[in-house]
């Protein structure tokens, strides 16, 4: 079966609604947030999984924390991605991006660096 991106940003769509209706609209706005912009799916799946420690959880809420997953990956590959080019411009070596990333060495850091630039060239 093909990937549908209408589809899927229908699902997306429909599991923010579910987390947003379940607190998510009211989260507080981080501070690298704009007025009005609704809470990052990583704050959406936090929510979920903190809900679904409850004995009353709903199954909606987790399968919707479930649906963004993906989704919040991104977000966390698009932030590490842009640490890794400011701790470059910066003038860190790969080595001691290395240790900041508890990794064992340069080699193991520009490996990271490809692997998350590769997973934010997917569809």
């Amino acid at each position: 079966m093909p990937f549908d991106e209408q589809e899927h940003a229908a699902q997306l769509a429909a599991h923010r609604r579910t987390l947003e209706q379940e607190g998510g609209a009211g989260l507080a706005a981080r501070p690298w947030q704009r007025e009005g912009q609704p809470a990052s799916d990583a704050d959406l799946v936090r929510l979920a999984a903190w809900k679904a420690a409850r004995p009353d959880v709903s199954p909606q809420v987790v399968a919707a924390g479930l649906g963004l997953l993906s989704s919040a990956r991104a977000e966390l590959d698009q932030a590490e991605a842009g640490l890794l080019f400011a701790a470059r411009a910066a003038g860190m070596t790969f080595q001691q991006i290395g240790a900041a990333l508890g990794l064992g060495s340069g080699q193991a850091a520009q490996q990271r660096m490809a692997r998350v630039l590769a997973r934010l060239e997917q569809p």
